[in-house]
């Protein structure tokens, strides 16, 4: 029996989405746009969910691209990048419009479209190993995966342009002062930091987190005015939260507040 692409496991308010093809350097193909489609939809329906890690099983994170599965199909490649594309691009939209944060938790390689996916990521961590290739031009290829979005948010264009038609392949210090790493960490403690964030995390306000996660998106695509009368609403609905409750009554009572996410 084949294993799956991606396995979810949700536990305490955090859901671990694990890359677990590591065997292979968990590549981005059918099977895994299939299973993240799957996951993002899984936790579309949840309210029990507070933090989103994503992780990976093996030595690299990911290589990028499953080139050995078209490299023999070259006239077909339209075809299958459409089809690719259909679910990994819409699993992507699902993630970023849920409440939950996702935290990335990157070593060594991270290439091609896992660079996109993880660019979205609201928490990036890496270690000393950890590095980022752009891989699309190098096969003759555009972006996908939110990348033209998420690396300009990460990098500016100006960054996310070299990054991409260079070709360009950055080391942990070269990708945290570009901006795509949020924090760098030992190898040995990457899985401890992640962890204590992700809890970190999952104890906050899960609604405010949606809303602010929503209208960062946003920023940049209205007009100053529309802008602000998303702030305004976002505003007005997280007051009637229960979790707005607590944060001013233990603030009131100088006391540290207990979110529900609710």
């Amino acid at each position: 029996m084949t294993r799956p692409a991606i396995t979810l496991v949700i536990k305490g308010g955090v859901a671990d989405l694990t890359l677990t093809r590591g065997d292979i350097g968990n590549p981005v193909n059918g099977e895994f746009c299939d299973a993240l489609y799957d996951a993002a939809v899984t936790l579309s329906d949840r309210t029990d969910v507070r933090a989103i890690v994503l992780r990976a099983e093996g030595p690299a994170f990911s290589y990028g691209g499953d080139i050995a599965s078209f490299v023999d199909r070259i006239d077909e490649l339209p075809r299958i990048m459409r089809q690719w594309t259909g679910n990994f691009h819409t699993g992507i939209i699902r993630l970023l419009r849920l409440d939950a944060p996702i935290i990335a938790s990157i070593h060594n390689v991270c290439a091609g479209g896992m660079v996109a996916l993880v660019a979205g990521a609201d928490f990036v961590i890496g270690c000393e190993n950890t590095k980022f290739a752009a891989a699309y031009t190098g096969i003759g290829l555009a972006c996908d995966g939110g990348a033209s979005v998420s690396l300009v948010d990460r990098m500016g264009k100006v960054g996310a342009r070299r990054f991409l038609l260079l070709n360009q392949t950055l080391d942990a210090e070269a990708a945290e002062a570009a901006g795509l790493l949020d924090e760098r960490v030992r190898a040995d403690a990457l899985d401890e930091r992640t962890t204590a964030l992700a809890k970190q995390v999952a104890a906050g306000p899960t609604r405010a987190y949606g809303e602010i996660r929503r209208l960062l998106r946003m920023s940049g695509t209205l007009p100053i005015e529309a802008q602000l009368e998303a702030e305004a609403q976002a505003m007005a609905r997280t007051a009637g939260t229960t979790d707005a409750r607590e944060g001013i009554s233990a603030f009131a009572a100088k006391r540290r507040p207990v979110f529900s996410g609710e």
